[in-house]
């Protein structure tokens, strides 16, 4: 999967989005100010907006994409701060994968989410004493798909310190294990219980993270210390220049004032001026007598 997805990074690279979860939470403001908008109106904006298979096989299939404007949770400094942290990982996944790869990701999770709903509307009705469901689109939100950009993150950055709470230090694998022992106590339950409607969504928004963590082992490649430790030792194993492509050998100091160089004239001594402001070199003969760089 890694050799596919590098293959088509190579011809639709071009088109991925940049900043992308930037575009995400500016769809939460739309969604909250619709939220706003029908409290003073009495008007149920966003129930247009939510994932219902049934409307959507009616005709209504702009609800395929609206229900991502849908805000996961109510409004409040809480919901700032998470908003804030999620635009930092989001960011950071971005630079670290590309936006390209990023992209693949996120839209991963809202195709999944999308084809989640739809298995609950055809095929989980027998285990609902064969109702249809009719209105399904409360179960399905992008709070899951947020959580996967936090899973991501921690995948990439394991070590990373946060402070919960502001307070407490700990690392992001242990808060992303907590979190997954959390969610899998949940579809536990919703499953023993029958709560099908509740235990998809779950499973269909993460999925795309299981996938990309769980089936491309290969994604070391891409997490820092990996990145850093293959520098490191490229920068060990590659020789220093000591000649252009031409030939000509590479100076190591050079007269800002003559241009003459330790190959040119090496009877010369060079020596930076600690009046100038940058980095100048000097040769003897204009060491003292060159006019200082302001």
């Amino acid at each position: 999967m890694v050799i596919l997805l590098d293959k088509l990074e190579k011809k639709l690279g071009k088109y991925a989005i940049n900043n992308l979860i930037i575009y995400l939470l500016c769809g939460y403001a739309i969604g909250y100010v619709l939220l706003f908008g029908q409290r003073f109106t009495g008007v149920p904006y966003l129930s247009f907006m939510t994932l219902e298979p049934q409307l959507i096989l009616q005709g209504q299939v702009w609800r395929l994409i609206s229900w991502v404007l849908v805000p996961p949770s109510s409004l409040s400094l809480w919901t700032i701060i998470m908003f804030m942290l999620y635009y930092q990982l989001g960011s950071v996944l971005e630079r670290t994968w590309g936006a390209f790869k990023f992209n693949v990701y996120i839209f991963g999770g809202i195709i999944f989410t999308v084809i989640g709903a739809f298995v609950v509307y055809f095929f989980f009705p027998p285990l609902l004493g064969g109702v249809i469901p009719l209105s399904i689109g409360q179960y399905f939100s992008t709070y899951y798909i947020n959580l996967s950009i936090f899973l991501a993150f921690s995948a990439c950055f394991p070590d990373m310190q946060v402070l919960l709470y502001f307070i407490i230090p700990i690392k992001m694998k242990w808060m992303s294990i907590f979190y997954l022992v959390i969610v899998g106590y949940n579809v536990f339950q919703y499953v023993s219980a029958g709560e099908w409607c509740a235990a998809v969504p779950i499973i269909a928004s993460l999925l795309n993270f299981f996938i990309f963590w769980l089936m491309t082992r290969k994604y070391n490649r891409y997490n820092p210390k990996e990145i850093h430790r293959r520098a490191e030792f490229k920068r060990q194993v590659t020789p220093p220049r000591t000649a252009y492509r031409d030939g000509t050998p590479i100076a190591k100091h050079k007269c800002a004032v003559c241009g003459r160089t330790e190959i040119t004239n090496p009877e010369l001594e060079f020596r930076f001026c600690s009046k100038c402001n940058g980095n100048y070199e000097y040769c003897s003969d204009h060491l003292f007598t060159h006019t200082h760089v302001k």
